[in-house]
């Protein structure tokens, strides 16, 4: 998917993440040479010999169930490669990998409260969330938009016959769909709702008259319907959002192995290998095809890989 964007703005981008990768508070508190220090994430991983990833059930590509009710994804194919990492580092022959779903409601207090030690969905960085939580190098970069039955005529958020909106819960594009109809003085009723397929299928009854997400999940989502022709993704971006792994606050070694592995996998050239596999191939449980190329933004993050993306 190409994010329509100018070059002065993939420029401006550029020197934003240029900015961010050389902030001198990101140098503030030097790791220690490896195989000294490990931290107290790693320590806890190399004592228990497991690690826990939080995943969603719905948030496809990114992080879902198959059709065996396994969870799969693009963003949980990252954390395995990561886990590999982590395995390396603590020195253990082998990592179990157990699972925890989380929602959009309770994935933060499960990083902030160690249930997991990665949160591996569809989660925007942003900096009033870093107040709370760290994020490593973005997986993705998309926008908020629309989801309707293909037969309404929505094609924005400012269409007179959008009355009824849906989003998750504490999502970026719940907050901003608020913001902009508060702007514009709009008559929209929300409803929030707890994972994203309770929003699809609001929408494909009549109940919504549209499901505001990240485009990328729309399409994902739309694609795993029963009747994927019944739905289609309107309107213009609504926001930016760098999605991104979450991790746990205060721990920086282990944020600087996460953040190393992110970079290796993208200089590497295996993040285009996973990015392929989950937009540009079948993907579970039916076998659809998203076809989405990597936005203008995404690109750049690969070009010049940085945990601080602003938009």
């Amino acid at each position: 998917m190409m994010l329509p964007r100018s070059r002065a703005r993939v420029s401006m981008c550029l020197l934003m993440l240029l900015g961010a990768a050389c902030n001198p508070a990101a140098a503030t508190d030097p790791p220690a040479p490896p195989g000294q220090r490990l931290g107290p994430v790693l320590e806890r991983i190399q004592r228990e010999g497991r690690i826990v990833l939080a995943y969603r059930d719905a948030s496809v590509p990114f992080s879902y169930l198959d059709g065996a009710g396994r969870p799969i994804g693009f963003a949980l194919d990252i954390c395995l490669r990561l886990v590999g990492a982590i395995q390396t580092r603590v020195k253990r022959d082998k990592l179990a990998v157990d699972y925890l779903p989380v929602n959009s409601a309770n994935r933060f207090e499960a990083i902030e409260r160690g249930r997991v030690q990665l949160e591996c969905g569809s989660t925007t960085s942003n900096t009033v969330r870093r107040e709370r939580v760290e994020f490593t190098i973005p997986h993705f970069i998309t926008g908020a938009r629309l989801l309707v039955r293909s037969d309404s005529l929505i094609d924005g958020i400012d269409h007179p016959q959008l009355r009824r909106l849906v989003s998750t819960t504490q999502t970026t594009p719940l907050e901003a769909a608020r913001r902009m109809a508060n702007d514009r003085n709009l008559s929209i009723t929300f409803i929030e709702v707890a994972e994203h397929d309770q929003a699809v299928a609001m929408v494909e009854k009549g109940e919504a008259d549209a499901f505001a997400m990240d485009d990328a999940m729309l399409y994902g989502l739309k694609a795993n319907r029963p009747n994927p022709a019944a739905l289609k993704v309107v309107g213009r971006f609504m926001t930016m959002e760098p999605l991104s792994i979450m991790l746990a606050k205060g721990d920086p070694e282990f944020k600087k192995l996460v953040d190393d592995e992110m970079r290796r996998l993208i200089h590497s050239q295996e993040m285009r290998v996973l990015y392929d596999r989950w937009f540009r191939q079948p993907i579970a449980p039916r076998g659809g095809v998203l076809n989405l190329a990597p936005s203008y933004m995404l690109q750049e993050v690969w070009k010049f890989p940085s945990d601080r993306v602003t938009f």
